[in-house]
């Protein structure tokens, strides 16, 4: 019961991702695991350790700032298209490592910057941070700063040795957002895949024309069924880039949740115990039956948009 309790909790956190705001010198670290703000990861912990890829943290300069990066190598004999990847609201977090590791198998150079680097106490960063510690720190990061580290990052990665020079931005929840403002920021970005994420809006909430216009690259987005704030931006979004004449591709994945490649890779949710006790035994299946239709919806989603998007990445 406590397993579908939690289960349950960990959706309620996902639906809540706020929407987003609207190489310099670097060292190298020995790869490590920074510890989840948020909740505990360990079947992404668990995955990430058995990879036989390269991985390494990272502190790539922007100007006085350094941005504890991750970065993991694919196991390829060519140059590889670098993946930026930008957290969720939940900061550097065990799965957001593990997606990294899961680029870089499927063949490509990925690298995921904590965006909370030295705004923690003591200069620390997610992993400094308790949960409404990270919370109130992504939304005091200032606009101009987010896209600095993320050109840095993207300029960095860039010009390793191993990299062919092209370069794609992905995100999720808030980094869902950022990801297609990065685009309207970065005009050599080859492609933005925005994963239930939201268009740089203006004052009135519609879209940004002005930000808009400057994006150079295709934009794709995931996009949850079950995810009504997110899902009543795109018809607006559909509508100022076709205008502006952009490359925009949303697909929804019908019977999933907010937060979706996420939940859709957590275990699944296992059957409660019966405690002979009835209205609570009733209570507790009927918990688990809706955690598990969730977890069934997210997975399908998940795998599903995990095929798609490896298919436009070998497209770049």
């Amino acid at each position: 019961m406590k397993t579908v309790i939690s289960l349950i909790a960990g959706l309620l956190l996902f639906s809540g991702c706020a929407r987003g705001q609207d190489m310099g010198g670097h060292h190298h670290t020995p790869a490590a695991s920074p510890t989840d703000a948020i909740e505990t990861q360990d079947w992404a912990k668990q995955r990430l350790a058995k990879s036989s890829r390269h991985q390494e943290w990272v502190k790539v300069k922007n100007g006085t700032r350094e941005v504890n990066s991750f970065v993991v190598y694919p196991e390829v004999k060519n140059k590889a298209t670098a993946v930026v990847v930008i957290h969720e609201i939940f900061g550097m977090s065990d799965w957001v490592q593990s997606l990294t590791d899961q680029l870089a198998e499927a063949g490509y150079i990925a690298i995921a910057p904590d965006l909370l680097s030295g705004m923690g106490p003591n200069g620390g960063g997610t992993s400094s941070l308790d949960r409404n510690g990270v919370g109130q720190a992504i939304r005091d990061l200032p606009p101009d700063q987010i896209t600095a580290d993320l050109n840095a990052v993207a300029s960095y990665v860039s010009k390793l040795p191993a990299s062919n020079g092209k370069v794609v931005v992905t995100g999720y929840c808030w980094g869902g957002s950022q990801s297609f403002r990065f685009a309207t920021n970065r005009p050599s970005l080859k492609a933005a895949f925005v994963f239930y994420g939201s268009v740089p809006a203006g004052t009135d909430n519609a879209p940004d024309k002005t930000a808009v216009a400057k994006i150079n690259a295709p934009v794709y987005g995931f996009y949850a069924g079950n995810d009504a704030r997110i899902d009543a931006t795109i018809p607006a979004t559909t509508a100022a880039m076709a205008e502006l004449k952009k490359t925009y591709d949303p697909v929804t994945y019908e019977g999933a949740g907010h937060g979706f490649m996420r939940a859709g890779e957590a275990p699944e949710p296992a059957a409660p115990t019966a405690t002979g006790n009835k209205e609570a035994d009733d209570k507790a299946t009927a918990d688990y039956q809706k955690a598990l239709t969730a977890y069934k919806g997210n997975k399908k989603a998940r795998d599903e948009a995990w095929t798609r998007w490896k298919k436009l990445l070998a497209s770049i």
